[in-house]
């Protein structure tokens, strides 16, 4: 299980790196790497998940200054907190930041 004082403490130390998909998925959500460590430091833990073959993870929800959403998965390697995808949550998967929509 993730706990959110552990994922404040690697980005506060710069022990974090975005996976290739991650990057990609921020890129394309045209987020800065300043957005996503703001909405990491602010954010909370919504959902837990399981090792599903690649280790366990978790979604984390924060906000920019701005007020804009950002949803992050993050996992751990070894001693590193990876961004493994982020994205803005939106209809139909998230009916709002903290609520899932129709699968």
């Amino acid at each position: 299980m993730f706990e959110l004082e552990w994922i404040h403490e690697k980005i506060r130390r710069g022990e974090y790196y975005f996976s290739k998909h991650g990057d990609q998925e921020r890129q394309n959500d045209n987020l800065t790497v300043a957005e996503v460590e703001e909405a990491l430091l602010k954010g909370r833990i919504i959902e837990q998940y399981e090792n599903t073959g690649r280790g366990e993870s978790c979604l984390v929800v924060g906000f920019t200054e701005t007020g804009k959403p950002i949803h992050i998965v993050c996992g751990m390697r070894g001693d590193w907190l990876v961004v493994i995808t982020v994205y803005i949550p939106q209809p139909p998967k998230f009916k709002a930041p903290y609520e899932r929509g129709e699968k």
